[in-house]
């Protein structure tokens, strides 16, 4: 068999495995689901174990669904859920339950981190604010309310490199997966001490970093005989799942901005220096493609906004039949706004109090109004992202490439082409983080020269959108009336939540 390439995503739901041969083709993909733990309100935690038994299952199912052995595959790469804290102890023994990129408990933490270390000095050191989705607050977390864990603790490790730990015996990161942690000199590329030595965390628990094409360990006798890969297979550093996205879908340059509109919507865009939004809006981390950086912007309910608007006021609709009319409804939604903040909002407001609201509701307004104004109230959320990107020093952007669930319907592709104005494109490539990673192992033992020579090689751009000036000139009245709303309504949310 002609060699073969394996991406392995340990994601928040489940482990996949993905095949890809020397072409890029996708052969085969397979996912075991993993279990999520919330003993108490705000916690939001998991059983490593899972993560391993199940990318184990994965493996094993994806070469017997491809007929492959293990001399076939050639490398291995790693993606997967960012942010997540594994303790373990001397002998590698977990510890305790990992805590997940969405445990919201270390509010008290984050506010330690920036009076100990400085606003500024933080943004300047790491890129980021402290906020508690990142590694660093739990980790001062467990110190304050588990010292007996703590005490314990030899090594840190992040979700998708606890399942590495598994396959080579090496306690390693990525240097995309590792700047998410906020403990990363984002210009070095590589821990901060002074971080480190601010906030009193050993910098010997730390794992060795490396770039996503690096080698990081060889498959060991005893992964092999439970996976039934090869003894001595590469295993390369890949990247946390937004990086490993981005290589999926081609984002590895400045210019080509990836967006992904899921659930949460997501705008990537890589640079060739570590850019900082002045104010700490964006995401600032290393890209998993080596010398190179990202701006990132999380909106948290993109297409989730629309699935809550179905299942509350057309629950079982198709929905291509729900979009359809919304298409004979002029740009602006004659004068109805929404604002998709159903689960609160992380960029560019990072605001957990933050609600949805329908604003210039009048008896005029129909079903198909309501449809409408949902994508674009979506629409104008990421045009935020991609105004802070671009006034934070990224420059021209050439093309949008969206993927997604969302970016299925011509109607929203269309409407994001005109909001954003650019050009937007889909890609051939659906499979995302688990097919960037099985990319970056095809580059780590040189079957690419480079990352961008791999996604040239194997991402194709299908449907191609580009703006109607009509409809900008409207989009863009509107985007202004749309940014007015939430300092306006700020108040209000927060007299709500109490």
């Amino acid at each position: 068999m002609k060699p073969l390439f394996l991406g392995i995503d340990v994601s928040t739901t489940g482990s996949k495995a993905l095949l890809i041969d020397e072409l890029g083709t996708v052969l085969g993909v397979t996912v075991n689901e993993h279990s999520i733990s919330t003993p108490r309100p705000l916690w939001s935690e998991q059983d490593p174990q899972e993560w391993w038994d199940a990318s184990v299952k994965s493996i094993r199912q994806v070469m017997a669904q491809v007929g492959a052995k293990g001399e076939d595959i050639k490398a291995i790469g790693l993606t997967g859920q960012m942010h997540g804290l594994v303790m373990m102890d001397a002998k590698g023994s977990v510890l305790r339950p990992a805590i997940l990129w969405n445990d919201q408990r270390t509010a008290e933490e984050c506010k330690e981190i920036t009076d100990k270390v400085g606003f500024e000095k933080l943004l300047q050191i790491c890129g980021n604010k402290a906020l508690p989705g990142f590694t660093a607050p739990k980790i001062l977390w467990v110190r304050k309310h588990e010292p007996d864990i703590y005490a314990k603790t030899s090594h840190i490790l992040l979700p998708k490199d606890y399942v590495r730990f598994h396959l080579t015996g090496e306690y390693a990161v990525d240097k995309a997966d590792g700047s998410g942690m906020i403990l990363f000199d984002l210009k070095k590329r590589d821990w901060s001490k002074e971080l480190l030595k601010t906030l009193d965390i050993p910098e010997s628990w730390l794992p060795k970093s490396f770039e996503g094409t690096e080698i990081t360990g060889l498959i060991t006798d005893g992964a092999a005989e439970l996976t039934g890969l090869k003894a001595g297979t590469p295993v390369v550093g890949g990247g946390g799942d937004q990086a490993a996205q981005a290589v999926g879908v081609g984002a590895v340059t400045p210019g080509i901005v990836a967006l992904t509109l899921g659930t949460s919507g997501v705008v990537f865009a890589a640079t060739n220096a570590p850019l900082i939004e002045p104010h700490g809006l964006l995401h600032a981390f290393c890209h998993s493609v080596p010398d190179t950086w990202h701006f990132m912007g999380v909106m948290l309910s993109a297409a989730g906004s629309l699935r809550w608007y179905r299942d509350t006021l057309s629950p079982g609709m198709n929905y291509d039949d729900l979009l359809a009319p919304a298409g004979d409804v002029p740009a602006g939604s004659e004068g109805l706004l929404f604002l998709p903040y159903l689960t609160g909002e992380r960029t560019p407001h990072p605001d957990p109090l933050a609600r949805g609201a329908f604003v210039g509701l009048t008896v005029r307004h129909t079903k198909a109004h309501l449809t409408r104004s949902v994508i674009e109230g979506v629409s104008f959320g990421l045009r935020d992202s991609m105004e802070l990107i671009k006034n934070a020093g990224l420059g021209q952007i050439k093309q949008v490439r969206v993927s997604g669930g969302g970016a299925k319907s011509p109607l929203w592709r269309q409407m994001l082409s005109n909001v954003l104005n650019s050009e937007l494109v889909t890609v051939n490539t659906t499979e995302g983080a688990a097919f960037g990673a099985a990319l970056l192992a095809g580059v780590g033992v040189n079957h690419w020269k480079s990352v961008k020579e791999s996604c040239d090689a194997t991402i194709k751009t299908l449907e191609n959108t580009t703006p109607q000036s009509g409809a900008v000139k409207t989009y863009e009245e509107f985007y202004g009336k749309y940014t007015a709303l939430y300092p306006a309504l700020k108040p209000t949310f927060d007299s709500l939540a109490e």
